[in-house]
């Protein structure tokens, strides 16, 4: 076959993509279990920084600490029951679920245990400027004030929006704060504009970041992906 010939140069190229396509192919897949490893790794991390744990900690000790305080992975559904109960260290039932899952009505609820205290970990979900928000509140056990959280982004600016998840300061202004005001079926805690913050149910937002945290705030209140989901379980004694 002539090298300077149509059909040489389109045979050539079809046998070059397809070899292209397996390596890249093969690569994905010998990658994917490290991959895999690494994000729910990473998800770990982020509900034990939610419990307040110590964001410096190595991947070997965040591993063995989030087996020792996690009791169970539970999902439970929107009347506050347990539809498949998790385990110690649970990363098979809650854990697999994502925002998805959560707009379904399939609720991932983290039973922990903090230095001998009962907490919950709820994860939620929601939109900032650029794009999807994510985060963690870690919630006493009397079910009505915040004992922790985390905030995750995918694409805010450096400085600004992205503050929700490299300010630690201002995610520990929700420590404390109260899940509902002067009524239990209604989520209250929010972020408002930077320097207005009153009372216990509301946290300032981050400066320069109006609609990030304008985000944050949708995000807790929401009725899918937020918190008002668990309100049924909150109001369990």
């Amino acid at each position: 076959m002539k090298t300077n010939s149509n059909s040489y140069t389109i045979i050539y190229s079809t046998i070059l993509v397809v070899i292209v396509a397996f390596l890249l192919a093969f690569v994905f897949q010998a990658l994917k279990p490290a991959q895999d490893a690494n994000v729910a790794l990473d998800q770990q991390k982020q509900i034990l920084f939610a419990l307040n744990q110590d964001r410096k900690m190595s991947d070997s000790e965040a591993k063995a600490k989030y087996k020792q305080l996690i009791v169970a992975d539970d999902i439970i559904d929107a009347d506050g029951h347990v539809v498949t109960k998790g385990s110690q260290g649970g990363t098979e039932a809650g854990f697999k679920l994502n925002s998805k899952d959560a707009k379904e009505g399939r609720l991932a609820l983290y039973r922990c245990n903090v230095d001998g205290k009962v907490k919950y970990v709820i994860p939620v979900y929601g939109n900032g400027l650029w794009g999807p928000i994510s985060g963690y509140i870690a919630i006493n056990d009397d079910k009505a004030t915040v004992f922790g959280a985390y905030f995750n982004h995918e694409s805010e600016t450096a400085g600004l929006g992205a503050e929700i998840k490299d300010n630690q300061q201002w995610q520990a202004q929700f420590k404390g704060k109260h899940l509902f005001a002067s009524d239990p079926q209604k989520i209250a805690l929010s972020v408002v504009k930077h320097g207005t913050a009153q009372g216990d149910n509301q946290v300032d937002g981050v400066t320069g970041a109006t609609l990030t945290s304008n985000g944050v705030s949708e995000m807790l209140k929401a009725d899918k992906g937020g918190l008002q989901p668990y309100v049924k379980f909150l109001n369990q004694k």
